[in-house]
C-alpha cells in the first residue's frame, strides 16, 4: 500500500481470493485519479481550466459517474479487469479487427523518403499475401520535414494502396506554425514550438484541417500524437495529481479541461469521417473511448535502447491489457528492429504482442529483413490478421509478462539498465 500514489481512472484491489475495481466512466467532465490508505479509498476530481479554476457561472457539471465492481472468488485478476473495463464504457466501443504492418520510424527515425515508404509497402504485402485482414504501411513523423523527399504525400497513399497495403499517416494536430496567428495559441505556448488553443473556433478549424487532409490525401489510418503534451505541457509521467502547471487557463474558461479533450477527440471522430482508422498517441484513454478506434499503451519503444522497449512496451501492454477489445484496440508500439537491440529479444516482443492480439507494427531496418527476420515476421503477422490466441499476463502480481503457454525472458544479458530511460 503506497498512500501517496496517483492512480488515475480506476484502481483494484486483490485479497488473494477476489479482484475488487473502483473506478469512473469514460466521458468523465473532470480529470480523475484515485488514492487508497489504511483509513480507505479516495476519488480526486480535477475540475481546472488549463492551471486555474474552471469558471462554470450557472452551469451545473456533472463531474464523474462512479462504478464499482465486487469481483469472484478465484476469478483471474486480468478476466476482471477486463469485465471491469467494458462496465466502465460510456459509449458503444469503435470496430475490432486486427491491426498490423510496418512503420518507418524505429528504423529510420525520420531520415526516410517516399521511395522507401514504398519499398516498405511492397515488403509488408509480400509477408501478408495470404491475409484476410490486409496491412498498413504508416508513414510517421520523418515526412513534415521532408518536402524533397516526400514530393506528394497523396501520390504516396496511392502508391501504397496499390500494393494491396492500407496507407497510414502520423500528423501532430495541435502543432501551429510560427506564422499563426498569435491570438489562436495556447497560452502555455513555446515561441520554438506553438500550439494551438482548441477553445477558440478560428484555431480549432486549424487543428481538425490536419486531420482532414490527411483522409483527403487517402490515408485510411491516422495517428494523431502529442495530443495531452500540446494542449497541458506535460508529459504522463511528470503529471502526478497535477496535470499541467498552475497560473494560466484556456481562451474559454467556462470548461474544464477534462470537458476541452473530450470535445476535441469528439471532433477528431467528426471531421476525420467513420471509416478512417484514428490512433491516439500521447492521448487519455479514459477520454478517447469510443472515438478512437487504437490507443497507445504507454511511451515510445525504441529500436535503439532495449529497456526502454522492455520498460515501455512490455511492461505497458501487461498493465494495460485489460483495456483491449474494451476501450479500443491497444497499440503497444513498434518493434524497433535494429542492429543494436538483440534480435532474440524483439523476436519474443514481436512474437507476444501477435498472440495477445494487440497492433502489430515492426520497425525493420535493411539489415533486419534477412530469411531469418522475414520468416518470423511473416509468422507474426499471420498469427496477428487472425486475431491472435488471447495470450495475457499470468501473474500480473509478481511476473507481469509471462503468457500461460510461452515463457519469455526480457532480460538482455548485460542485466537491465541502472540508469534513467
Amino acid at each position: 500500500m503506497i498512500p501517496e500514489r496517483v492512480m488515475p481512472w480506476y484502481m483494484a484491489t486483490y485479497d488473494g481470493r477476489r479482484c475488487n475495481a473502483y473506478g469512473v466512466k469514460t466521458s468523465a467532465r473532470a480529470l480523475c485519479f484515485w488514492q487508497m490508505d489504511t483509513n480507505g479509498i479516495s476519488l480526486w476530481l480535477n475540475v481546472s481550466n488549463g492551471g486555474a479554476g474552471v469558471v462554470l457561472g450557472q452551469r451545473v457539471l456533472a463531474a464523474a459517474t462512479v462504478i464499482t465492481r465486487r469481483g469472484s472468488d478465484g476469478e483471474r485478476i486480468v478476466d476482471a479487469l477486463h469485465s471491469f473495463c467494458k462496465q466502465l464504457c460510456s459509449r458503444p466501443p469503435r470496430r475490432f479487427e486486427p491491426v498490423y504492418g510496418i512503420n518507418d520510424w524505429y528504423y529510420a527515425y525520420g531520415e526516410n523518403s517516399s521511395q522507401q515508404i514504398v519499398k516498405d509497402a511492397d515488403y509488408v504485402a509480400e509477408l501478408s499475401d495470404a491475409n484476410a485482414f490486409r496491412p498498413f504501411c504508416v508513414v510517421d513523423m520523418g515526412w513534415v520535414d521532408g518536402s524533397q523527399k516526400y514530393p506528394s504525400m497523396r501520390n504516396l497513399a496511392n502508391n501504397i494502396r496499390s500494393r494491396n497495403v492500407r496507407p497510414g499517416i502520423w500528423i501532430r494536430p495541435l502543432l501551429a506554425p510560427t506564422s499563426a496567428n498569435p491570438k489562436w495559441l495556447n497560452p502555455k505556448s513555446k515561441a520554438q514550438d506553438p500550439t494551438y488553443d482548441p477553445t477558440i473556433a478560428e484555431a480549432r478549424e486549424k487543428v481538425l484541417d490536419n486531420g482532414r487532409q490527411a483522409v483527403a490525401w487517402g490515408y485510411e489510418l491516422v495517428k494523431q500524437d502529442f495530443l495531452t503534451y500540446d494542449l497541458l505541457g506535460r508529459w504522463g509521467n511528470e503529471m502526478g495529481a497535477q496535470c499541467t502547471l498552475p497560473g494560466w487557463s484556456f481562451n474559454d474558461r467556462s470548461i474544464t479541461n477534462a470537458e476541452i479533450i473530450l470535445d476535441l477527440y469528439k471532433d477528431f471522430r467528426t471531421s476525420c469521417g467513420d471509416h478512417t482508422m484514428l490512433t491516439g498517441c500521447n492521448a487519455i484513454c479514459h477520454l478517447g473511448q469510443g472515438y478512437f478506434d487504437i490507443q497507445r499503451t504507454g511511451d515510445d519503444t525504441s529500436g535503439k535502447v532495449w529497456d526502454r522497449t522492455r520498460f515501455m512496451g512490455v511492461n505497458t501492454l501487461a498493465f494495460r491489457l485489460p483495456q483491449h477489445k474494451a476501450f479500443s484496440i491497444l497499440d503497444p508500439d513498434c518493434v524497433g528492429l535494429r542492429p543494436e537491440v538483440s534480435w532474440e529479444l524483439n523476436r519474443q516482443w514481436m512474437d507476444l504482442i501477435a498472440h495477445t492480439g494487440t497492433a502489430l507494427f515492426v520497425s525493420p531496418a535493411a539489415s533486419e529483413r534477412t530469411s531469418e527476420h522475414t520468416r518470423a515476421i511473416r509468422e507474426a503477422f499471420q498469427l496477428a490478421a487472425s486475431g491472435g490466441d488471447g495470450a495475457y499476463p499470468e501473474d500480473c502480481l509478481r511476473e507481469s509478462t509471462v503468457h500461460e503457454k510461452l515463457r519469455y525472458n526480457w532480460i538482455a544479458e548485460d542485466g537491465v539498465s541502472p540508469f534513467p530511460i
